[in-house]
C-alpha cells in the first residue's frame, strides 16, 4: 500500500491519496483545488486515479474534484445523503472500494455535516483490523467537527449535534485502538475549537485524550461540542455551496497576470479591493490608501476570505516573488475574480508616492496614556470568544475578525479607534479594513494584547 497526506498549513487542510501498488490503481481523498501534486505523486509512481472522495461538502476551501476528474477521468464519491450539480457516486455504509489487495470501506459519520463520512483503509482485503481511518470532519484528533456551521441548509445544529454523537461515540469510537486516525484539518482551523497540532493520531489515544470522546450522554456531548465555537469566515456558505455546484476549473497557466501601477490604479477606481499581502510593520510604513492587508505569512487565503466578500474584484500586492502564490491561494477558497497582482511592488510602489500613505500603530504605553485622556479612543478587540475570557482591555469593545465588515456600524465615526488582537496580526488586517470601509482615524496595537499585559504587569510589580 502507498499512503502519503499532503498538508497545507495555510488552511490547516489535509488530503491524502491512497494506492495499490501491485496494480497502481489510486484513489484522492479531500483533495485541494490546485492539484499538481497528486497527479505529479501518480504519475512518478505510475499510479492511476480512479476515483476522487470528498467526506463531506468542505467549507472552508474549494475542493479539487472537478479539477481532477477532468484531468484523470476519475469518479467523483460522496455520502449516499450528497446532492450535486454534476455527476457523482453516492456511496453507502459498509461499502467496500478495491484497489487491488488495498481496500476501503466507506463508515457513515453524519454530523458536521449530514452527507458526512469516513473511510476505513485496509491494507490488505482480508485484514481484520483496519490500517487508519480518514474521518473528514467527522472527529479531529483532540477535538470533532463543528455541528453549527451555516453549511447543512435545512438541518438545525441540534440536529448535527446528535448525529454527531452517534457518529463519534458509537461508530468511530467502537473501532479498534490501534487503528490510526487521519482527519482533514489541524490545528487553526475554524471546523473546530481545539484541533491538535498533530496530523494524525490512533483511535484508542483519541479514546483516552479527545474531550469528545470521552463516555456521555448525548446531551451533555450536543453541549459540549456546540459551546465557544470560533466565528466563521464569512466565506465558509459561499464554499460550502460552490462544492456542490458545477463551476470553472482551476487553471495555473491562466491565472491572473502582473499589472502595471496604471492598471493597478484602473481596477481599483472601478471597485477593486487592494488586497495588500505585505508584512503589517511594512504595510504601515507605507501603502496605497483603502488597501487591506492581508500578510502572506499568515491564514492568508482564510483572512482574505473574512475581510473581502466574494463577489469582489480584487487586486494584489505581494511580498517580492510570492504573487502567483497568493493568487493560489485566493483560488484554493473559490476567489476566483483576481484582476491581477502589482508586478515588482518593491520597485513599483515608491513611484505611487502620491497615492500612499502610512498607518497607524500604537504601543501599549501610548495607548494607556490615551485612555486617560479627554478624548479616549474606542479600544475593539479582534480576537476569537475564548481568547477574550483570558483576559482583555477594560472597557474594550468585541468585534472578531470574522464579523468586523459586518459591524462597523456599531462603532462611532467621530471617535479614535484603535483595534488590537493578541499580537499584532489580526489587529493590521482589522484596522485597515475599518480605513477601507470609511472611517479615518484608526490605529492598531503593536504587540497585541500581550504587550498590553506586560505592560500591566510590569506597572504591578512597580
Amino acid at each position: 500500500m502507498f499512503f502519503a497526506q499532503y498538508y497545507l498549513d495555510c488552511l490547516s487542510q489535509a488530503s491524502y491519496l491512497v494506492a495499490d501498488e501491485t496494480t497502481g490503481r489510486a484513489v484522492v481523498v479531500d483533495p485541494r483545488r490546485d492539484v499538481s501534486e497528486y497527479l505529479a505523486e501518480a504519475e512518478e509512481r505510475g499510479f492511476t486515479i480512479e476515483a476522487v472522495i470528498n467526506t463531506h461538502f468542505h467549507a472552508d476551501f474549494l475542493a479539487g474534484h472537478l479539477e481532477l476528474a477532468a484531468r484523470t477521468g476519475a469518479w467523483i464519491g460522496y455520502g449516499q445523503r450528497a446532492e450535486a450539480e454534476y455527476p457523482i457516486r453516492k456511496l453507502t455504509d459498509g461499502e467496500r472500494i478495491s484497489l487491488g489487495d488495498v481496500t476501503l470501506q466507506i463508515m457513515e459519520t453524519p454530523g458536521h455535516t449530514p452527507e458526512s463520512i469516513s473511510i476505513l483503509v485496509y491494507e490488505h482485503a482480508d485484514d481484520e483490523v483496519a490500517y487508519g481511518v480518514l474521518t473528514g470532519d467527522a472527529l479531529f484528533i483532540g477535538d470533532v467537527g463543528r455541528p453549527d456551521l451555516l453549511a447543512s441548509v435545512g438541518v438545525t445544529a441540534d440536529e448535527l449535534g446528535r448525529m454527531l454523537y452517534d457518529s463519534v461515540q458509537h461508530k468511530l469510537m467502537a473501532l479498534p485502538d490501534d487503528v490510526r486516525v487521519f482527519p482533514a484539518h489541524g490545528a487553526g482551523s475554524a471546523c473546530g475549537k481545539n484541533l491538535s497540532t498533530e496530523r494524525s493520531s490512533t483511535i484508542g489515544m483519541q479514546r483516552l485524550t479527545n474531550y469528545a470522546c470521552a463516555p456521555m450522554s448525548e446531551d451533555e456531548f450536543v453541549a459540549v461540542v456546540t459551546a465557544g465555537q470560533p466565528v466563521a469566515p464569512g466565506y465558509f456558505v459561499y464554499d460550502a455551496t460552490l462544492n456542490r455546484k458545477e463551476h470553472d476549473l482551476f487553471d495555473p497557466t491562466a491565472a491572473a497576470g502582473p499589472l502595471t501601477p496604471g492598471e493597478l490604479l484602473e481596477r481599483r477606481a472601478a471597485g477593486a479591493v487592494v488586497v495588500d499581502g505585505r508584512d503589517p510593520q511594512e504595510f504601515a510604513a507605507g501603502h496605497l490608501r483603502g488597501s487591506v492587508n492581508v500578510p502572506a505569512d499568515g491564514r492568508f487565503a482564510e483572512q482574505a476570505g473574512t475581510v473581502v466578500r466574494p463577489d469582489e474584484e480584487v487586486v494584489v500586492i505581494a511580498p517580492a516573488g510570492r504573487e502567483e502564490e497568493l493568487v493560489t491561494r485566493l483560488a484554493r477558497i473559490g476567489f476566483d475574480r483576481v484582476a491581477g497582482y502589482l508586478r515588482d511592488a518593491e520597485a513599483s510602489l515608491p513611484g505611487l508616492a502620491d497615492e500612499m500613505t502610512p498607518a497607524s500603530r500604537v504601543t501599549a504605553d501610548r495607548l494607556r496614556a490615551e485612555l486617560d485622556g479627554e478624548r479616549p479612543p474606542v479600544v475593539v478587540d479582534v480576537r476569537g470568544a475564548s481568547e477574550r475570557e483570558e483576559g482583555r482591555i477594560e472597557g474594550s469593545v468585541h468585534i472578531p475578525l470574522a464579523e468586523l465588515r459586518n459591524r462597523i456600524g456599531e462603532l462611532p465615526a467621530d471617535r479614535p479607534v484603535v483595534v488590537h488582537c493578541a499580537g499584532g496580526l489580526r489587529s493590521s488586517i482589522g484596522a485597515s479594513l475599518l480605513r477601507h470601509e470609511g472611517l479615518a482615524d484608526v490605529s492598531d496595537l503593536l504587540g497585541g494584547y500581550g504587550a498590553w499585559l506586560l505592560l500591566s504587569e510590569t506597572a504591578t510589580r512597580r
